[in-house]
C-alpha cells in the first residue's frame, strides 16, 4: 500500500470507530478508540481460531507491518503532540510548581525505574524466566515515565484543581523527555555489556546523558526564541502557523541528527511559544488560529495513535510471551508509581502545601501509553524482547482502559468538597 492509502486507512478507521463510540459507547474519545480497536482485533483473532481459512488478520497486519510503530510515534507524531501539549500549559502555574514537577520528573523517574526493574527481575526469575537485571532495568526505564499524550487527554474529561493539573501536565511532559534519555542510556549499557563485556563506562554514560538532556533543552530554547522573534515582526496568521510547524519539524529533525532529546526540545519550544509567543508576538486573530490549528493537530494524531495501540494487539499477540507474569507486573508498576510520587512530595511537604488527595490522584492518573509501546518495539532483537513487549502492552492497556475510566470517580471522591477543588494550594 502507498503512504496515502495507509493514511486513508488509519484516518478512515479512526473516524468510523470515533463515530461508533460517540453514538453508542460515549466513552472518552481516545479510550473509546482503544477499546473498539482492541475488541475488533481480538474478534479477528478469535474468528480465525474458529475458522482458520478466513485469514482476515492478514489484511490488517499487512498494513500494520508497513507502519513502523516506533518510527511513527517517536520520530513523527511525538514532536507534534508534545509541542501542542506544551503550548497549552500556563508557564506561570508551571513555574510555581517547578520543584514538585522537577523532582517527580527526575528523582521520581529514577526511583520508579529501579523499583520496577528490580521487582520485575525478582518476579521473572522466581517463575523460572531468565532475564539479566540490566534488561529488567530497561523495562523499568521505558515504563516509568507517564505518557504526556494520555495524561493531557485526561483533562478533557476530568476536572481537577489547576495546581494539581499543572503538576500532572508538567511532570508528564518533562518526565517523558527525561525517561527517554534514561531509557537510551540503560539500553546503551545493556547492549554494551552484551556485545563488549561492559566497555561502556561512567564517563560515557554521563556524556550521553548530558548530550541528550542538556542539548535537548538548549536546542528547544533556541528554536522557541527563533520562532518567537520571527512571529514578532509579522501579522499574517497563515505564515505564523507555518512558522510554528517549521519550528517543530526542523527542531526535531536536528535533535535526531545531533542525538539530542527531541521530546525535551519540543516541550521547551512549546512552552516558550505557547506563553511568551502567544502573549507578546501575535495578534488576537493569529492567537485564535494557532490555538485552533494545534488543537486540531493534537486531536487527529491522538485519534490515530490510540487506534494503533488497539490494533497493535494483532501484531504483538504473535510475539506474546509470559502473559500471566505480565499481569503480576501491573500492580508492581502502580506501587512504583506511588513510591515515586510519595517520596518527592514528602520531601517538599516540609515547605509546600499540597492539594488534598494529590498522591493517589497523581499515582492513578499517571497513565502509560503509546510511547512505552514504541520504546519496547524499538529494542534490539534478542531473547528478552518478547517478554518485555508483552509486559509493556499489558501495563499500557490496563493504564489506558482501567485507570483512564476510573480516574474521574476517584477525583470526584477525593475532591468531593467543592472548596477543595477550588483550592489554589500546591
Amino acid at each position: 500500500m502507498s503512504v496515502f492509502e495507509i493514511g486513508a486507512f488509519l484516518v478512515g478507521l479512526s473516524a468510523f470507530f470515533g463515530y461508533i463510540n460517540h453514538q453508542y459507547l460515549r466513552l472518552p474519545h481516545t479510550i473509546g478508540l482503544v477499546m473498539i480497536a482492541l475488541i475488533a482485533s481480538l474478534s479477528i483473532i478469535l474468528l480465525e481460531l474458529v475458522i482458520p481459512s478466513i485469514h482476515i488478520s492478514v489484511l490488517v497486519t499487512d498494513v500494520l507491518h508497513q507502519i513502523d510503530f516506533h518510527e511513527t510515534v517517536m520520530r513523527g507524531m511525538l514532536s507534534f503532540l508534545l509541542f501542542a501539549g506544551a503550548m497549552h500549559v500556563e508557564f506561570s502555574v508551571f513555574k510555581s510548581r517547578a520543584y514538585a514537577i522537577g523532582l517527580m520528573a527526575t528523582m521520581g523517574v529514577m526511583i520508579s525505574t529501579f523499583v520496577i526493574g528490580w521487582t520485575t527481575w525478582v518476579l521473572l526469575n522466581f517463575f523460572g524466566i531468565e532475564m539479566p537485571f540490566i534488561w529488567a532495568l530497561v523495562f523499568g526505564a521505558l515504563i516509568s515515565p507517564t505518557d504526556p499524550v494520555a495524561v493531557l487527554g485526561l483533562f478533557k474529561t476530568v476536572d481537577v484543581p489547576e495546581t494539581l493539573e499543572a503538576k500532572m501536565a508538567g511532570e508528564s511532559l518533562l518526565n517523558d523527555g527525561v525517561g527517554v534519555v534514561v531509557f537510551t542510556v540503560v539500553v546503551a549499557i545493556a547492549v554494551g555489556q552484551g556485545a563488549h563485556g561492559g566497555e561502556i563506562g561512567a564517563l560515557d554514560v554521563a556524556e550521553l546523558f548530558a548530550l541528550e538532556a542538556v542539548g535537548g533543552v538548549v536546542l528547544g530554547l533556541i528554536a522557541g526564541y527563533a520562532g518567537y522573534r520571527a512571529m514578532y515582526y509579522i501579522d499574517e496568521h497563515n505564515l505564523e502557523v507555518l512558522i510554528t510547524l517549521a519550528v517543530v519539524m526542523v527542531t526535531y529533525a536536528v535533535a535526531m541528527r545531533l542525538h539530542m532529546s527531541g521530546p525535551l526540545a519540543m516541550v521547551v519550544a512549546g512552552l516558550f511559544i505557547g506563553n511568551k509567543g502567544l502573549s507578546l508576538a501575535v495578534s488576537d486573530n493569529t492567537r485564535d488560529y494557532l490555538k485552533k490549528f494545534w488543537s486540531l493537530i493534537d486531536e487527529i494524531l491522538n485519534s490515530i495513535l490510540f487506534l494503533l495501540i488497539g490494533l497493535e494487539v494483532l501484531v504483538i499477540a504473535k510475539q506474546a510471551d509470559h502473559f500471566g507474569v505480565a499481569l503480576l507486573i501491573i500492580p508492581v508498576t502502580l506501587a512504583a508509581r506511588w513510591i515515586s510520587v510519595f517520596i518527592p512530595i514528602s520531601i517538599l511537604a516540609r515547605w509546600k502545601s499540597f492539594t488534598k488527595g494529590a498522591i493517589p490522584i497523581l499515582t492513578w492518573g499517571g497513565l502509560r501509553g503509546g510511547i512505552a509501546v514504541a520504546l519496547a518495539l524499538s529494542l534490539p532483537a534478542n531473547e528478552y524482547k518478547a517478554t518485555i513487549l508483552t509486559i509493556t502492552y499489558a501495563v499500557v492497556l490496563f493504564s489506558i482502559i482501567v485507570q483512564g475510566l476510573t480516574i474521574k470517580p476517584l477525583v470526584d471522591h477525593l475532591l468531593s468538597d467543592k472548596s477543595v477543588k477550588e483550592s489554589s494550594g500546591m
